[in-house]
């Protein structure tokens, strides 16, 4: 049964660059890793959907619907997507069933701002993007109960990538009834 990571967790907070090095990681260990991110399939796919509330929901629905598609072909599917919305995250894992992690993966508001790898804070700043998730438009809605939280503030990658193997080693899934 091939698992699906759902990264959560804002702009800046380390998904994409988490998500890359836990793909390398697996593939080291002979596992087939599918990776959808966010950003790439919004641009690509999804050009058509805005960030109100309910497009950011309709995008998470596609992307979980692909998700699920690529559990067929691989071991691991990661998923790095700001995700904002528990009830989005909720309708994920429903869509994905059986498999189905959610990852935080958190930071402190300094630490994001610093590393600010798409200029967007900076912009945020400026006022030029009023409606940014979590700073003025769709609020952040941290995960209640995550199966798994990663604080990249506090370690380095490769200490979050062992941290991730190591769950993933022990993982044993949980309901699919459990709110995120």
């Amino acid at each position: 049964m091939a698992t699906v990571i759902w990264f959560t967790g804002l702009s800046g907070s380390g998904k994409s660059t988490l998500a890359e090095a836990l793909k390398k990681e697996l593939e080291a260990r002979g596992k087939t890793v599918v990776l959808i991110d966010g950003d790439d399939v919004r641009g690509t796919l999804h050009t058509h959907l805005g960030f109100t509330a309910e497009d950011i929901t309709e995008n998470n629905r596609l992307i979980a619907m692909l998700a699920k598609e690529s559990m067929a072909q691989a071991d691991v599917v990661l998923v790095p997507i700001i995700s904002p919305l528990r009830a989005s995250r909720t309708d994920a894992r429903k869509v994905i069933g059986h498999g189905f992690l959610e990852l935080y993966v958190d930071s402190s508001d300094e630490t994001r701002r610093a590393r600010d790898p798409k200029g967007l804070y900076a912009r945020v700043v400026a006022g030029e993007m009023p409606d940014f998730i979590g700073y003025g438009g769709v609020p952040y809605e941290e995960p209640e109960h995550p199966d798994l939280t990663i604080r990249t503030d506090h370690q380095s990658v490769s200490e979050s990538v062992a941290e991730i193997v190591r769950y993933l080693d022990t993982y044993t899934e949980r309901p699919n009834t459990v709110d995120t």
